[in-house]
């Protein structure tokens, strides 16, 4: 059995928990409301103030998708009651970020800016403190959708291994080339 997939999912006070007749998860809670679509096959049954994933069978497949959907409901569960929040530094002179609304403005080193917007459920906050690399931080219910919009901001300037110049997670740790002097020696 998935070590992952038999694993109960606690539901929190103030969560509730709705499946559907076609098996659509609802999960409702403080901060808002995400939905997923389940496989046919997976069953879904809440017992005692746990959620239990259960399988049908030991196909390869069903194995697969029990941890799988598992996995998404106990993001959904954990969005919904805390939330998920990432954090991106700028670094490079002359790196700025601002921010209006949901609009980020980005200025990587190129001749032009990068205005992104930002999809309605990821708050953007910018930060730019004297003496730091500006900040990026983002907060959404949706832990899928605020790891694609991050990747996708990352993928403008991602960090380069000799100066680490680029954008980067707060607490990443790059790996770093010693360059040509290094080889002459």
């Amino acid at each position: 059995m998935s070590r992952v997939g038999k694993a109960p999912i606690a539901i929190p006070a103030g969560v509730t928990i709705t499946v559907s007749a076609d098996n659509v998860v609802t999960v409702k809670g403080p901060k808002g409301q995400l939905q997923q679509a389940v496989d046919s096959d997976i069953t879904i049954a809440q017992e005692d103030g746990q959620l239990l994933v259960q399988r049908p069978s030991d196909q390869k497949r069903h194995k697969a998708l029990h941890g799988l959907y598992r996995a998404l409901l106990n993001n959904m569960v954990i969005g919904v009651t805390e939330g998920y929040k990432v954090q991106q530094e700028l670094v490079g002179v002359g790196y700025r970020a601002t921010n209006t609304g949901n609009t980020l403005d980005l200025v990587l080193g190129y001749s032009h800016h990068y205005v992104f917007e930002l999809p309605t459920e990821i708050k953007v906050t910018t930060t730019a403190d004297k003496g730091k690399n500006p900040t990026i931080i983002l907060e959404s219910i949706d832990k899928q959708l605020i790891g694609q919009v991050a990747a996708k901001i990352r993928s403008l300037r991602a960090p380069e291994p000799y100066k680490g110049k680029g954008i980067k997670f707060v607490g990443e740790v790059l790996r770093r080339k010693a360059g040509k002097s290094a080889s002459k020696k």
